[in-house]
């Protein structure tokens, strides 16, 4: 079958900087690599509307035309198609709106919720942006990531320069953020620094990040904790700074205090079985927080995103009190 509709796609920023044959293979597999070139000589692939060629490289904030794709000719995958939102769906997801203004719109974004799509993934919230256009001439873009089971903070993009002013900012560093996480145990010290560089490991079919002092790329993250339960569970404040794919899971595993929920970095031991409720806990229990920015049209964004769902269910188990609305001094963990 063949995908009958142009879709946009919008570079993130963990792609910035990457060959456009390389970004279709991470977010359109079912197009090959000589699709890919034909598609850009006949110009229907395009970045920010202007023709390209298959080994130029994107950056973070463009739009990426991705025209009707036709199955490989051997043993292809039906390309997927783009979602159509009913007007109950768009009104969900414009619920989880907690911040717009005439540059920036930041949701805070459902756990279970892809930000891009990708092999197995039809639904993510790169080809739901229509929805939150609210009469903007744009696309709203995205500029950061957040892991699919990870809720929290997720800032868009309304316009294209302030696309590249966010990108920036979050390419560089130059951005705060808090995470809040539960964990199974309680980590010693209660506070402190962990610095150690995470790589890509691989136990038995299983590939993930881990520490690797040898080749790991330099990852460090700010900890304190806030509260905890009987020992055997404890509320994390979580500062990242650096940026690596799953640090603060791979962080957290390497205190010996998994995030709960997170079987893929903890095993057993991420999972309360005495919980009241033993599918909550099945969850991943991170929490993007809070976040500090510079704002495309200057000064600075401050925003903070209550718990989900599952999250508050689980603080009420354990006796955590979020308190929703304070002005937080954030950024130095100060509770």
């Amino acid at each position: 079958m063949t995908e009958t509709k142009v879709r946009t796609m919008t570079v993130a920023a963990d792609d910035d900087g990457i060959r456009l044959d390389r970004w279709f293979a991470r977010h359109v597999p079912e197009c090959g690599r000589g699709q890919i070139e034909k598609l850009c000589r006949t110009g229907q692939v395009r970045l920010d509307g202007k023709r390209v060629k298959a080994g130029d490289r994107v950056a973070a904030g463009q739009a990426v035309r991705v025209p009707p794709i036709a199955p490989r000719a051997e043993g292809a995958l039906p390309a997927k198609r783009t979602p159509v939102l009913s007007d109950a769906e768009a009104d969900r997801l414009r619920a989880c709106v907690i911040h717009k203004d005439a540059d920036v719109l930041v949701i805070n974004k459902p756990a279970g919720l892809a930000v891009q799509g990708g092999s197995g993934t039809d639904t993510h919230l790169d080809a739901m942006l229509d929805a939150l256009r609210f009469g903007a001439a744009e696309r709203p873009r995205l500029v950061h990531r957040l892991d699919k089971d990870t809720s929290g903070v997720l800032v868009l993009a309304r316009t294209r320069k302030a696309a590249q002013a966010l990108t920036a900012a979050f390419r560089e560093r130059r951005t705060q953020k808090l995470y809040w996480a539960i964990v199974a145990g309680v980590p010693q010290p209660r506070e402190g620094r962990i610095n150690a560089p995470l790589g890509k490991v691989r136990h038995g079919s299983v590939e993930k990040m881990g520490v690797d002092d040898d080749d790991g790329k330099n990852a460090v993250t700010d900890f304190r904790v806030v509260d905890e339960v009987r020992k055997r569970a404890a509320w994390v404040a979580m500062m990242p700074r650096t940026g690596r794919t799953h640090q603060l899971r791979a962080h957290m595993a390497h205190l010996g205090t998994p995030i709960l929920g997170d079987g893929k970095y903890g095993g057993r031991t991420a999972f309360l079985p005495e919980a009241e409720d033993v599918s909550k806990i099945k969850q991943l229990h991170l929490h993007a927080r809070a976040l500090i920015v510079a704002h495309p049209a200057g000064g600075v964004l401050r925003v903070a995103a209550p718990l989900s769902p599952h999250m508050v269910k689980t603080f009420a188990d354990f006796g955590f009190e979020e308190v929703l609305g304070r002005d937080e001094p954030m950024f130095d963990l100060d509770y």
